[in-house]
């Protein structure tokens, strides 16, 4: 099977699909550039900035108010 039938998400990447909700909707929506949306999305180790994971985790609880950082990053 080819790799753009298959692909890996990362936790956050997978919660995104669930919710329907376009990385560039979250991009726009948060306020983070698409590409480190991009990376949220796709790279499994992946850590952004305390800044840029406080403007994630703003948006993330608009959509799931239950939802906390250790859900989607292994910091």
């Amino acid at each position: 099977m080819s790799w753009w039938k298959t692909p890996k998400r990362s936790k956050f990447g997978k919660w995104l699909d669930s919710k329907g909700v376009t990385q560039i909707d979250f991009a726009d929506k948060s306020n983070v550039s698409r590409r480190t949306v991009w990376k949220l999305y796709n790279e499994k180790d992946y850590i952004p900035s305390s800044s840029t994971l406080k403007k994630v985790m703003k948006t993330i609880r608009t959509i799931d108010k239950s939802k906390k950082t250790d859900d989607f990053f292994d910091i």
